[in-house]
């Protein structure tokens, strides 16, 4: 059986384990890795992040990739295009959400719990946030669905997205931009009642109310340091 090392609030690791779920794969474990944070972390998986699938000690990582991967072996339901060019706006969108917007919000993440915030980086990052859910308004299905009137992969994208936009981009100083967009909006409103994207989302939240209370206990901030100087000392 294939594991899939992930983690609840990881919106990368959410993308994929939307995809397990909306094709019905039973065969991948979901396992959060011991050592995650850790040099040997680091030392066992190079780029240090999560998702990771490990296909009987094969370790693939970088959710995009992972994505691909399990499209290909696990073909039906299909979550690409009937033709090549429904595949392409498909893949299109999707990039929207894990580049544009996940990637950003990703980066910008820190600025939501720093005692000082670097205004120039949460106007930088947030601006593009703002920026590409406008450009996403223009793009985005009107069904309920990111487009081809179906769960894609452009919607597991877009699912921990949007999730981040509205749950950790105000907490940096920053207004929530997606109920100004009125095809994000109502498409952000409809995707939620899917029982695909709705269990991911029960993840998703589960993770942040997690790390919240190690953020108010002080234990994050603790975690943060003890891993820099673990990383730290690896490197010297």
């Amino acid at each position: 059986m294939m594991k899939l090392y992930s983690g609840d609030l990881s919106p990368y690791s959410a993308r994929v384990r939307m995809q397990i779920y909306a094709k019905g794969i039973t065969d991948i474990s979901l396992e959060r890795p011991a050592n995650f944070g850790t040099p040997k972390f680091r030392e066992d998986f190079p780029i240090g992040r999560i998702p990771v699938l490990d296909i009987d000690g094969d370790m693939m990582p970088e959710s995009e990739v992972i994505a691909e991967y399990l499209e290909e072996i696990y073909p039906e339901p299909s979550m690409l295009g009937a033709t090549p060019r429904e595949t392409a706006h498909i893949r299109t969108i999707a990039r929207i959400g894990d580049v544009y917007l996940m990637n950003n919000m990703f980066m910008l993440s820190a600025q939501s719990r720093a005692k000082t915030r670097n205004e120039g980086i949460v106007e930088l990052l947030g601006g593009q946030v703002v920026r590409n859910i406008k450009a996403l308004d223009k793009l985005i299905g009107t069904d309920g669905f990111a487009c081809s009137g179906r769960v894609t992969m452009a919607d597991c994208a877009l699912v921990p997205a949007l999730f981040m936009v509205e749950n950790v981009l105000p907490s940096t100083g920053l207004e929530n931009p997606i109920p100004k967009r009125a095809n994000v909006a109502a498409y952000w409103a409809a995707i939620q009642q899917n029982e695909h994207a709705a269990k991911t989302l029960v993840e998703l939240h589960r993770g942040l109310e997690e790390r919240r209370e190690l953020i108010r206990s002080g234990a994050f901030e603790k975690m943060m340091a003890a891993a820099a100087a673990a990383h730290a000392a690896a490197e010297a």
